[in-house]
């Protein structure tokens, strides 16, 4: 296998991924909301264990319903507290967010392959994209992106959390929990003073981070899912610097 078979995959992967939270961590970051997707992610993540401690195979339709279920049950409710409490909805995210990772190590506890499992849902195995999958995930990437952009953005509560949840259960088994969310929320906030074609570099940011970091993996033999991490925070942190103080 050549060095471009095993990154093209990734590259495709993380490109997908960016396409739908590029516009999301925008609204994310607007409704001052910015750990939800963890919490959300998480609450997927506890979906798959939770199927697969049940004898679901991994990459099963079931653990995939079960996924889902889990992310939409989790956005609603947090819809719901963010109506109720608004002053005190990132606190109510963070202890969702804390349960629920702290339910899956429960889970995980008795399974002998439980520390690989955890570290799947964290750090993701980005590298072992399966071209064979990626065309479903673009079909399932570009309905959220039409979801979004047609009933979304200007869409309600309930809405977004639902857009939400589809697009962080589907990224969270693709690229893992860490990636999804330096993603959603650091090229939101390195061009959080743009006035103008902010999500276009919202989605540069993106391209060039997971770009960059699967080439540096591939030149020093370094985990990949952490050096996408590192290389699109510190390009992110270079185009908030050099941005305009203020927005117009």
């Amino acid at each position: 296998m050549s060095w471009l078979d095993l990154l093209w995959p990734a590259l495709a992967a993380g490109l997908l991924v960016t396409a739908t939270h590029a516009p999301l961590g925008m609204q994310v970051l607007a409704r001052g909301i910015v750990f939800i997707d963890l919490a959300v992610a998480q609450i997927a993540g506890l979906g798959v264990v939770l199927a697969q401690s049940l004898g679901y195979e991994t990459h099963g339709l079931a653990v995939q319903s079960w996924a889902l279920g889990a992310a939409l049950a989790g956005a609603l409710a947090l819809g719901w507290t963010e109506r109720r409490w608004p002053q005190v909805q990132e606190a109510i995210i963070g202890v969702a967010f804390i349960v629920a990772a702290n339910a899956a190590i429960l889970l995980l506890a008795a399974n002998p392959r439980g520390a690989e499992h955890l570290k799947d849902l964290l750090v993701g195995q980005i590298l072992w994209v399966s071209p064979s999958s990626l065309p479903w995930v673009a079909a399932a990437s570009a309905a959220i992106l039409a979801a979004w952009f047609w009933l979304g953005a200007g869409g309600g509560r309930v809405r977004f959390y639902l857009i939400f949840a589809c697009a962080v259960t589907l990224s969270v088994q693709l690229v893992g929990l860490y990636l999804v969310f330096t993603t959603l929320i650091v090229p939101a906030l390195a061009t959080h003073r743009l006035a103008k074609r902010r999500l276009a570099a919202c989605y540069a940011i993106g391209a060039v981070g997971y770009a960059g970091g699967l080439a540096l993996s591939l030149l020093r033999d370094l985990p990949a899912g952490p050096l996408i991490v590192c290389t699109m925070t510190a390009l992110g942190a270079a185009v908030f610097l050099a941005s305009p103080r203020t927005r117009s």
